[in-house]
């Protein structure tokens, strides 16, 4: 396992963290889009459901139940134990624009045509969509707190760094997956903007926003 592997599971996780300490710090759950949650906890069970077939290492499978609880955990907190100060009039993302599409194509381009493998190419394309609901939310307030802003930066980095992974393995070990390659590329190009205002706002201690939806 490589360095960008790695680096790029500390990120996914520290993302994770720094929204539930947000969750639990503030007790609220303002700002954050319970939709995307959502679709991260169906993301992580469809994908992992290999931790009852097959052992790959102590690592692998410790990081699959810590992201598998911290996803069920922070989707209890928006909806059960914090969810008076649940915003669901400006989480309004209709999930089945992403849930239909993603279910269809799993069905179509996949590596093997089995349940296991319907379900993680399932995982693998709604991972490359799930943060939109949280962009369309930002965009519709107008603007995002700063804490939430570092979970979306990390949550992004974690993505980039596994790009560097992909590139990295292939170099290293002629591996080459192209249903995760292309679907991390598209699920990056969604952060590029927010990146960039990331850089350019937050870090210098301004609030960040993100236009209006038409």
């Amino acid at each position: 396992m490589n360095i960008f592997r790695i680096l790029g599971d500390v990120s996914h996780l520290l993302a994770i963290i720094i929204l539930l300490l947000k969750i639990v710090k503030s007790k609220s759950c303002a700002g954050i889009s319970g939709k995307s949650q959502i679709l991260f906890a169906l993301v992580f069970t469809t994908r992992y459901l290999d931790l009852f077939t097959n052992f790959i290492s102590v690592y692998n499978t410790v990081m699959k139940v810590i992201f598998l609880i911290c996803a069920y955990v922070t989707v209890y907190m928006i909806y059960g134990k914090f969810r008076k100060t649940f915003d669901s009039e400006n989480d309004s993302f209709r999930l089945e624009f992403l849930l239909v599409p993603v279910t269809g194509l799993s069905f179509l381009e996949n590596h093997s045509f089995t349940p296991l493998e319907i379900l993680w190419t399932f995982s693998i394309y709604l991972e490359s969509v799930a943060i939109l609901p949280q962009l369309f939310m930002i965009s519709k307030t107008g603007e995002a707190e700063t804490i939430t802003t570092h979970y979306l930066f990390f949550l992004g980095l974690y993505r980039a760094l596994y790009i560097a992974n992909w590139v990295w393995r292939y170099h290293t070990e002629n591996f080459y997956d192209q249903i995760a390659v292309v679907s991390g590329v598209v699920q990056t190009i969604f952060y590029c903007d927010f990146f960039y205002l990331y850089i350019t706002k937050v870090l210098k201690g301004k609030k960040l926003s993100l236009p209006m939806p038409v």
